[in-house]
């Protein structure tokens, strides 16, 4: 349980409050909608009145939330404000974009209960109009305002209106229908699967976040729902006048015509900040991607990795931290997220590039991977740089014992980590805080390990030199083999080196078993508390996390970190 606390405490506490807020405010307005200046207009829409405007107040709340996750350069000046502080409170922030999607969800669920109730008070509305019997209060009052029309309160005008014209010739209906179709388009094209196999329709359909907010804040604009007016309610009661509507504004009558308003747009009072803080985070943007970026060195790894050395005037990183790649001869458009591989000491900051989809083989071939013969410096195309930004993983010197679970090509930031120690530990004699680092990384074929083992082979080899074994053990682990690659590795099992990566540490073959690991590092650091992190599947961070809380007793704290780019 205290474990539990320890990872999830912060997290569940944020959420509880924003969830405790998205009920208050539901609750508040629905409320509000029920009282005496509201009645004649619930005369003519019931229930529905509350149940749309209680949902936009919501609307406006997570509309105001949504933007701040992604203003990457607030949340690196957050990371390293609050770092200081609370470690905690820092690691929360690396799981912003996990809260821009509940946010995300949220306002899609707003937004369709808004649009529903919407429906049935334009439905009441025309009924009102259709049933022209001056007995019925409800036509009655849509008669209101027939005259100078300005204080209606029925926006349906006549019985003959077509409630198409009205949708597409409205403030409301034209806003209305835009914001609903960009957010479909948002939250649809935001899928894993379309997000991982077509990267460009997720960046572009994003970007009609700008329609979204535009519309957001002039939907309410024409003020269609209205209520009686405060001065109107002195001279027409409803409890007093409702029954007597047939009199109202003759001769000797107490009751007058009631006059009606709208209240205010006020959506623009709960989004302009955050707009403003995106619109200086894009500036912010758009300068560093406009400072000069020069390629170093481009090398070409087995398993179509392509890595990348750069250099910029200024460029200053931790490790684990992450850019924003674009190349404008590639896309003028997109960014691409990679995390640095190289460590703070180096004179040039590096990526490794998996090539997975249309923009990454784009860059490939443009940096001559697809050529037998070396590229020309002059050749090599233009990048842009946006960043470094921060992630969990600033923080691993910050533990006396870390675990680093790498999968795949999400052993990257890991190595700027493995750099960063041999320049501290071994080159310059440095004491860092952290003791010990066990070091896992899965890899499903065995090309994978060749771009990374030169790193490995040159921390183990000076470790050996300086009788630092103790302080990184790291463990190989191929899950998938053919059955040739099988037969070769039994007959070179008992060389001295291992046939894979070269390295004295043998390779495992399979998966892990994260219970035995879990509990020898937990018999041999006792009284410690041991920060894991984790570059790798969901399915992996589930059983990571689970072990982190069976783990943890009174005595040794396993606290879970993932990176989340």
């Amino acid at each position: 349980m205290g474990n539990f606390v320890a990872n999830e405490g912060l997290s569940v506490f944020v959420i509880m409050v924003w969830l405790g807020i998205n009920a208050f405010l539901f609750v508040h307005f629905y409320m509000a909608f029920l009282v005496e200046r509201w009645y004649y207009t619930r005369v003519l829409l019931g229930q529905a009145l509350p149940w749309a405007r209680a949902p936009a107040a919501c609307l406006n709340f997570n509309c105001m939330l949504i933007l701040l996750p992604v203003c990457r350069n607030l949340l690196s000046f957050l990371r390293g404000t609050i770092q200081c502080c609370s470690r905690t409170a820092a690691r929360q922030l690396d799981r912003n974009l996990t809260f821009h999607k509940l946010v995300a969800y949220m306002i899609a669920f707003h937004t369709a209960v808004h649009i529903i109730a919407h429906l049935f008070n334009f439905e009441f509305f025309m009924d009102a109009q259709l049933n022209r019997n001056t007995s019925l209060l409800t036509f009655v009052l849509s008669e209101i305002g027939n005259g100078d029309n300005a204080s209606f309160l029925n926006p349906i005008r006549t019985n003959e209106t077509n409630p198409t014209i009205v949708m597409f010739t409205t403030v409301a209906g034209l806003t209305g229908v835009a914001i609903t179709l960009a957010l479909i388009l948002i939250i649809t094209s935001s899928m894993e699967v379309i997000r991982r196999s077509y990267f460009e329709v997720f960046w572009y359909t994003h970007h009609l976040f700008i329609i979204f907010f535009i519309g957001l804040v002039f939907h309410g604009y024409a003020r269609i729902v209205r209520g009686q007016t405060v001065a109107s309610l002195d001279t027409n009661k409803p409890q007093n006048c409702s029954d007597m509507f047939e009199d109202w504004g003759k001769n000797g009558s107490n009751c007058a015509v009631p006059e009606f308003a709208g209240n205010p747009p006020g959506t623009w009072k709960w989004v302009l900040g955050p707009m403003i803080l995106y619109v200086c985070e894009r500036i912010v943007r758009i300068y560093r991607s406009h400072q000069k970026v020069v390629i170093t060195k481009v090398v070409m790894h087995p398993s179509k990795t392509l890595e990348l050395q750069m250099k910029r005037k200024g460029f200053s990183m931790e490790v684990g931290q992450y850019v924003f790649i674009q190349c404008p001869s590639v896309s003028r458009l997109e960014w691409h997220p990679f995390t640095l591989t190289s460590a703070p000491e180096e004179d040039y900051f590096s990526a490794h590039i998996r090539i997975v989809g249309d923009w990454t083989q784009a860059l490939y071939e443009a940096c001559g991977g697809d050529k037998n013969e070396p590229q020309e410096a002059w050749k090599l195309p233009k990048v842009a740089i946006d960043g470094p930004f921060g992630t969990a993983s600033e923080d691993v010197f910050g533990y006396e014992v870390v675990m680093l679970v790498g999968a795949g090509i999400g052993v990257t930031p890991f190595a700027s980590i493995l750099k960063s120690v041999w320049y501290k530990r071994i080159q310059n004699n440095q004491d860092v805080f952290t003791k010990k680092i066990y070091f896992y990384w899965l890899c499903p074929e065995t090309q994978a390990f060749e771009w990374f083992a030169d790193l490995l082979q040159s921390l183990e080899g000076q470790m050996t030199e300086k009788n630092m074994m103790g302080f990184l053990s790291y463990n190989i682990y191929l899950t998938r083999w053919k059955e040739q690659e099988a037969a070769h590795f039994r007959v070179h099992h008992e060389a001295e080196n291992d046939p894979i990566t070269g390295l004295k540490q043998k390779t495992f073959y399979g998966k892990p078993n994260w219970d035995n690991e879990f509990t020898n590092i937990t018999s041999q650091h006792p009284r410690s508390k041991v920060g894991v992190f984790l570059c790798g599947p969901p399915q992996l961070a589930k059983s990571l996390e689970k072990q982190c809380m069976s783990h943890s007793a009174a005595d040794v704290k396993f606290i879970f970190n993932k990176e989340n780019f």
